[in-house]
């Protein structure tokens, strides 16, 4: 595989260059991005993400972003004229993408299952590692994938796609030596599970009602479970069928409020994150600024709730959450506030768990505290 200076892009280049230098790609991915130009995957109009909102880009401003470390947003509302505005597909920052195919260690002639094919240009970087006859990919969005087949077209590239619901991968090709997920799960679907070959590996961004989201490698172990470590954390768009469906409001009536000495900021760590939603499942948390003070918010199906900030907080319905997250958080504390890195995840034909250490370290749910006690 040859790359002529005078043929790469000064945008990809410099990308490509910028990456290796962070030591996330190797000299053969390398040669292979300098080779696969972003702006060629990247619709227009295009999109930057905001916190709150998606901004257009254009021009000029359009390129430098996609020839930035930054997620570029390609789709809104699922294509729908008229909606909200909510980023529905993206091409997805360049060192994630690198740091997938790292833990990926995909090599020539594997056969290779992509979940979420988006713009393609995962695709591309896959067909010109393992070749496009090895490469199989899957988008349930019809219009995404017929942009996805025409920009790899232009390149020359022609793998196996597929128009499907992700979470059933595609059967009629498996087994696959890897899985590459682009869309973030809840739970790993065990179709997926299914056709990946043994000793075979599963990348994906994990997402949860607890955590925003942390990539996961998986290896299929002799027994037929996956197990593997957390490597990186990762905002990723989840999986159309593992998308949350918003809870109602806290019953206002119920409200207890009190001053609190723990900080919202110690409930931010991603270690934390991972820690919490073993112990605290169906617990949902989420984070940011109310009136410019950091501020934390806790919701249970069962009408339970949390808001606290600047030393206070308000406990909703019939469980103290904020007692439990509190003693959550003292636990793991006493672990020694342990990285992601440290935390890992088991799959198995009767469901999935996390551990700390090792496999055999499973985290316990919690019991839960009523309002008056436990």
């Amino acid at each position: 595989m040859t790359t002529h200076p005078s043929s790469v892009h000064p945008g990809q280049a410099a990308l490509a260059r910028e990456l290796a230098k962070r030591g996330l790609l190797s000299a053969e991915w390398r040669e292979i991005w300098e080779q696969t130009p972003r702006h060629r995957f990247v619709p227009d109009p295009a999109w930057r993400q905001l916190r709150r909102s998606c901004e257009l880009v254009t021009g000029q401003e359009r390129m430098d972003l996609i020839y930035s470390d930054e997620p570029v947003v390609t789709q809104l509302d699922n294509g729908e004229e008229g909606g909200p505005g909510i980023a529905t597909s993206s091409n997805s920052m360049p060192s994630m993408v690198a740091r997938q195919l790292g833990a990926l260690d995909v090599r020539p002639g594997h056969r290779v299952l992509e979940i979420g094919t988006a713009t393609g240009y995962v695709s591309a970087l896959l067909c010109r590692r393992v070749g496009e006859e090895n490469v199989f990919t899957v988008e349930i969005d019809g219009v995404l994938a017929a942009q996805a087949r025409a920009n790899l077209a232009a390149e020359g590239l022609h793998p196996t796609t597929a128009v499907a619901d992700g979470e059933l991968g595609l059967p009629a090709h498996a087994p696959y030596d890897r899985i590459l997920s682009t869309c973030a799960l809840r739970w790993v679907p065990p179709s997926l599970v299914g056709q990946l070959a043994p000793g075979g590996v599963l990348v994906t961004p994990m997402t949860d009602v607890f955590y925003g989201g942390a990539t996961v490698r998986l290896a299929r172990q002799e027994s037929g479970d996956l197990s593997g470590r957390f490597f990186h954390g990762a905002t990723y768009m989840p999986m159309r069928s593992h998308r949350l469906e918003k809870l109602g409001p806290p019953d206002a009536t119920t409200a207890r409020r009190r001053d609190t000495g723990l900080d919202p900021e110690r409930l931010y760590p991603l270690g934390f994150a991972l820690y919490g939603s073993a112990r605290l499942p169906g617990v949902r948390m989420t984070h940011g600024f109310h009136q410019d003070v950091r501020t934390v918010w806790l919701q249970a199906e069962d009408g339970s709730a949390a808001v606290a900030g600047g030393g206070t907080v308000t406990v909703y319905g019939p469980r103290d959450l904020w007692a439990e997250i509190a003693e959550v958080e003292a636990e793991y504390a006493a672990r020694g506030r342990p990285d992601p890195q440290c935390f890992g995840l088991t799959v198995t034909a009767h469901g999935q768990h996390l551990w700390w250490d090792t496999p055999a370290g499973v985290i316990p749910s919690k019991e839960p505290h009523s309002a008056t006690g436990r």
